[in-house]
């Protein structure tokens, strides 16, 4: 950032591919190291002697209440600096600056709410996503520290998407860095020297937002950003904009997350109560993997986001074809090498979680059901979110309802036909399906539509 003085400067002054380049690596690799926070929990919680499988299913129960929370974040977030962003392209700069004021008073307000809410309710709300009697204590015990948290992880989340959307994508990624190499640090201490269980493995978490929130808001304070953090009034129609535009992201992960819940409760169901436990022990390995996917694809989407919203504030329609290729090349490059990986060592990836060998064979067979049309991901990130940036919800929202309804469908008719171990397969079928209605709707619909937008604009 040291050449340019303003976030104009870079937008304006670098190809669309060295921007591709410049701001979605290092926003992938900050988002490849948040996922350490999951991941190494549940590494770290899976080995505890005795109950780990118990312990490490409980923590994929929470999974997906805690990431709804999260989603809270990224709507402040991705909504107000996607809508900043827009505000540069158009030459508002006042504007801009009472956005990521809005947006800091938006997440703490939502934080409070949130965390009142569900600590007053977290028992009906962990037996509604699935938990068991055996999970319920670690269940609890893991996310009532979470939920204490809430503040520091929305803020930390929330806050660093303004980094990304002015450049800062080196100290974007630095953000996550920091906190994700503290929590590793910290799991082995509290849950194994402090003999601290699933909670310590919470607790050090935590701590670990804490210190990104902290980190990320002395940067937006700080001189150096061109659009700093300082106190403005709450406006209505700005925070509005904000959630309007974030809306999009926050309902995506609403869905994926009830996607999660009914795949559980299915095979809790249909599998019985022995098989049913191992079932969701095996779901939790295969949605912990998939945040290896998922995270880093959303970095690259989210660090790119700026140069949709600006240009397309700008009305550079060439501008923001040559960042779609870009951003779906990267993604494909990435997500394509993850897949390949995948389906020749699924063994690999299951062993990190899990130490009995039956439930390993399982988990990897559960693998390879899920994945078999993983590049698919890549698509609906590169559409979907690029979109999201540039406001166009009417757009992005049923590119991806599309591929959340037809999971949903399989959830409910496979069982009915097959074995219950198939329903793995929903992944598979909803990524392949889901990317071809999205590739021809945007060519032959939302192309020409956008197009038409930019010109009338100029």
């Amino acid at each position: 950032m040291s050449e340019f003085h303003t976030t104009e400067d870079l937008l304006e002054n670098n190809s669309i591919r060295s921007l591709v380049l410049k701001l979605g690596i290092p926003a992938m690799l900050g988002q490849f190291f948040n996922i350490l926070y999951s991941i190494v929990d549940r590494i770290f919680v899976g080995q505890i002697p005795q109950n780990g499988e118990i312990a490490l299913a409980s923590i994929g129960i929470c999974a997906p209440m805690l990431v709804a929370v999260t989603a809270f974040a990224y709507m402040v977030g991705i909504g107000g600096a996607s809508y900043m962003s827009i505000s540069l392209g158009e030459k508002n700069r006042k504007r801009a600056e009472e956005i990521i004021g809005n947006s800091f008073l938006l997440l703490i307000g939502i934080s409070l709410v949130v965390t009142v809410v569900l600590l007053g309710a977290r028992k009906p709300v962990l037996y509604m996503l699935g938990c068991s009697d055996a999970m319920y204590p670690y269940a609890k015990t893991y996310f009532t520290i979470y939920i204490c948290g809430t503040i520091a992880s929305l803020c930390g989340v929330g806050l660093n998407q303004f980094l990304l959307a002015q450049g800062f994508a080196r100290e974007g990624m630095i953000a996550v860095i920091i906190s994700a190499v503290m929590n590793a640090i910290l799991d082995p201490i509290l849950i194994y020297g402090f003999d601290l269980g699933v909670a310590g493995a919470a607790a050090a978490t935590v701590i670990s937002q804490c210190s990104m929130a902290v980190f990320v808001l002395l940067k937006l304070c700080s001189r150096k950003v061109p659009i700093r953090l300082v106190y403005h009034k709450l406006r209505f129609n700005i925070a509005k904009k904000i959630i309007s535009i974030g809306s999009m992201s926050f309902l995506i992960t609403l869905l994926d997350n009830l996607i999660i819940i009914l795949l559980n409760v299915a095979l809790q169901k249909y599998g019985g109560p022995v098989l049913g436990d191992q079932l969701i022990v095996c779901a939790t390995v295969v949605q912990s993997l998939m945040t290896i996917v998922f995270c880093p694809a959303q970095g690259i989407t989210s660090g790119c986001g700026t140069i949709f919203s600006y240009h397309y504030g700008a009305g550079h329609y060439k501008k923001i074809c040559q960042a779609f290729i870009g951003v779906f090349v990267l993604c494909g490059i990435y997500i394509g090498a993850l897949q390949i990986g995948i389906q020749m060592m699924p063994k690999v990836f299951a062993g990190l979680f899990l130490q009995d060998d039956q439930l390993i064979q399982m988990a990897a067979g559960s693998i390879r059901m899920y994945t078999l049309a993983l590049i698919g991901v890549a698509v609906q990130y590169a559409l979907v979110d690029e979109l999201t940036a540039m406001g166009k919800i009417r757009f992005a929202l049923p590119l991806s309802l599309f591929r959340k309804i037809l999971y949903i469908v399989c959830i409910f008719v496979l069982p009915l036909f097959f074995d219950v171990r198939c329903l793995f397969y929903a992944g598979s079928i909803s990524d392949g399906i889901g990317a071809s209605f999205s590739l021809i709707l945007f060519f032959f619909f939302i192309r020409p539509k956008l197009k038409k937008e930019l010109q009338e604009k100029q």
